[in-house]
């Protein structure tokens, strides 16, 4: 199937003592049989509010349009499914030396126009190691991977699983690239099917400010 995620936006609730920030977020992104693309845009301010006492996490909010097309089709027509998607997640940093790890708890509501509704579950666990010599404090070339599983309310409950690899560069404070390696691995009642994809990332942050986490080194969303 083509897949095109028509608009994702959001609400990042981040809170790392002893700084309370506030922060908006739009995604874009197109997926095909084998490639990825997406520009996600980050727009952050600082504002004060109550949560608890621990640091390095990160809250956010948010919502989303998607399209599944047939195959053969140009992202616009024939339409099989169309999903809005409601989603809550909590995301939790912690620096091992050098290496970044960060594991992200996310659960979504998503209805479809046909009305069926379903839940789903989602962790992923990450780790971002910068490149370059360890006293660089501005080096911009970083590796990153991430295992992903996804969990549903019914059967089968294990759905899918997404591994991704591959470098990142920050050009500047505005602007991030990073292409990477993605297999997933679908689960239905019906069928098991494995896919390999080319993902390439764009994030562009409209306000850059202080960077969430304290880090020597750029950090990989």
């Amino acid at each position: 199937m083509l897949k095109n995620r028509i608009l994702e936006a959001g609400l990042l609730l981040m809170h790392n003592l002893p700084y309370h920030k506030t922060g908006l977020y739009l995604q874009k992104a197109r997926y095909g049989h084998n490639l990825f693309l997406i520009i996600i845009f980050i727009m952050r301010q600082k504002a004060e509010w109550n949560t608890s006492s621990i640091k390095k996490i990160k809250f956010a909010l948010g919502a989303g349009n998607f399209g599944t097309f047939t195959d053969g089709g140009n992202f616009l027509k024939p339409k099989t499914s169309n999903e809005t998607r409601l989603w809550e997640q909590a995301v939790m940093s912690h620096k091992l030396n050098r290496v970044k790890l960060e594991q992200r708890l996310r659960i979504e509501q998503r209805w479809y126009d046909d009305g069926n509704y379903r839940n789903r579950f989602r962790y992923r666990l990450g780790l971002t190691l910068p490149l370059g010599d360890e006293k660089n404090k501005s080096s911009k070339i970083y590796l990153t991977t991430f295992e992903e599983v996804f969990f549903t309310d019914k059967k089968p409950h294990f759905s899918r699983s997404r591994f991704l690899f591959g470098p990142g560069y920050q050009f500047n404070s505005f602007i991030t690239l990073q292409p990477a390696y993605v297999y997933q691995y679908d689960i239905s009642k019906n069928s098991k099917q494995g896919k390999h994809f080319l993902q390439v990332s764009v994030l562009l942050k409209l306000n850059p400010g202080k960077p969430l986490l304290k880090s020597n080194y750029p950090q990989a969303k």
